[in-house]
């Protein structure tokens, strides 16, 4: 059976993104990283902030070796020196002493034993390879994580983490979020598609298999092998890949067929007119007149996209000492999910757990997705009770024919988004104080779908109310009741 290797890029371009992503077929390239070595030859790889590199593992009376000094070399100055049967080398200030034939060494004064005899060739010196964990922390003087069975080694805390979430949408996705781009080679079969990564770090613990209640997309799974890592995918038919947010994120989606119908996009785009102006500032009268009706009835499938603000090293604002808007935000977007899952409403969460995630990256997830809707999470300890909020379009967005301007993505969809904030506004105010507000707040305006940010500040004088449970809970419902209202006005599917 031939193979054939799926690229998607997502590329920004002068400012300006697609928004669909195009599919480009290319053959399958040998990568540099191994390009000197066959697919029977034992490597290890090295992966470190100095430099990422590969190197040859040599089988010596059964026990596998590799140079030191070649191991070493990348990452600062080396020397060494050969006395007879002794062999001297020195990383930087550090001096190892090794004999011909010994199992034991002498590094910063102190003996060391190896698992095998070092050995000598041609003035190199190799050491077994079993033993790295235990040398390299003496020459470097800092931690080193060994992954022997795979021959993949980190020095210090490199390693690039990933996730992986399936979309219950139609199709389904599955998401691959990267804490760090990356750039493996891609190869599809029917049924079956897989990444081999040579230069990233990527790392999780031993072999693992994720098991998916899906027959279109039916499991994924990691594992290591000479000097490499793969992440497999598993279906019931071809599958491709499509890479946005600069490499971190890989979207695994059924592959087009020619004989399949275009999905419907979640929300048809008005025809040109021009919009009701935001309300800026002010504090929202009660609802009582119809929505207002530029919502196209027929939509196949309705997604809501749900994204809590902030996360990892971004923390957001400090509600207390010990509070950050990072947890807040998480939890109120979780009671969100359940209470619009309690609606029949699929529901796919951006973050879902304390991970790094820009707004450029939020975007481009959403867009993936294609949602009915996009709902940000907020959290404040300023003020009482809900705003919420939808876009301010910025000067000077320019959409050029099939080009849109990625700061005014959300143009067309602006009449959706003020739609749904009213729906949204109505259940709120039944339970507590509510202001709308028009606001520039990225990634809003770079969505292709309509959107709202919910701020939630304590009901009273206590900022840990906005912790509260209940509270979360009565403002998740509210919304939830809201967006379902806007559901039934665009006359959505579940």
């Amino acid at each position: 059976m031939r193979m054939k290797t799926s690229l998607v890029r997502f590329r920004l371009v002068c400012g300006f993104v697609l928004p669909t992503l195009a599919l480009t077929l290319i053959s399958l390239k040998a990568v540099s990283f191994l390009a000197s070595s066959s697919a029977d030859e034992k490597r290890i790889a090295v992966y470190s902030t100095a430099a990422n590199y590969s190197l040859p593992v040599l089988e010596r009376a059964g026990r596998d070796y590799v140079g030191l000094l070649e191991m070493l070399e990348p990452l600062g100055a080396v020397s060494e020196k050969t006395q007879g049967r002794r062999w001297k080398m020195r990383y930087k200030n550090v001096e190892g002493e090794f004999a011909v034939g010994r199992s034991h060494v002498r590094i910063r004064g102190t003996d060391i034993a190896l698992s095998s005899n070092f050995l000598l060739e041609n003035g190199r010196g190799l050491v077994p390879l079993s033993s790295l964990s235990i040398l390299l922390p003496r020459f470097l003087g800092g931690p080193v994580t060994f992954h022997e069975s795979a021959r993949r080694l980190f020095i210090g805390s490199v390693a690039t983490q990933f996730t992986a979430t399936l979309s219950k949408t139609i199709p389904p996705l599955l998401l691959l979020n990267f804490s760090s781009p990356v750039n493996p080679t891609i190869a599809t079969e029917p049924g079956r598609l897989r990444m081999v990564f040579t230069r990233e770090p990527l790392s999780t613990v031993g072999t693992q298999t994720l098991t998916f209640d899906d027959r279109t997309i039916a499991s994924a799974t990691y594992q290591e092998n000479n000097g490499t890592a793969e992440i497999a995918v598993a279906g019931n038919q071809p599958l491709m890949a499509k890479f946005s947010n600069d490499g971190r994120t890989i979207t695994i989606a059924p592959a087009p067929q020619a004989s399949m119908a275009p999905i419907a996009p979640a929300v048809t785009p008005p025809q040109p007119q021009s919009p009701a102006p935001a309300p800026v500032a002010t504090v929202a009268a009660p609802v009582t007149s119809p929505l207002p009706d530029p919502v196209v009835a027929g939509v196949r499938h309705f997604l809501a996209v749900v994204d809590a603000s902030h996360g990892g090293d971004e923390r957001g604002a400090a509600l207390t000492n010990e509070l950050p808007e990072k947890d807040v935000t998480l939890a109120i977007a979780r009671q969100v999910k359940q209470q619009l899952e309690n609606h029949g409403i699929s529901v796919l969460m951006v973050r879902d757990s304390d991970a790094n995630l820009g707004v450029d990256q939020r975007a481009a997830l959403a867009n993936m997705a294609a949602p009915s809707v996009y709902i940000c999470i907020h959290a404040s300890s300023q003020g009482n009770g809900v705003r919420v909020y939808t876009p301010a379009m910025p000067a000077g967005g320019e959409n050029r024919g099939a080009f849109v301007a990625w700061n005014a993505a959300q143009t067309s969809f602006l009449p959706f988004s003020q739609t749904v904030v009213s729906a949204v506004i109505a259940e709120l105010q039944k339970k507590m104080a509510v202001r709308s507000l028009s606001a520039s707040i990225r990634p809003l305006n770079n969505v292709t779908a309509p959107v709202f940010a919910v701020e939630v500040a304590p009901p009273g004088s206590d900022v840990l109310e906005v912790a509260s449970p209940a509270y979360q809970q009565s403002v998740a419902t509210a919304v939830a009741n809201g967006v379902t209202a806007f559901r039934e006005r665009a006359g959505a599917h579940p």
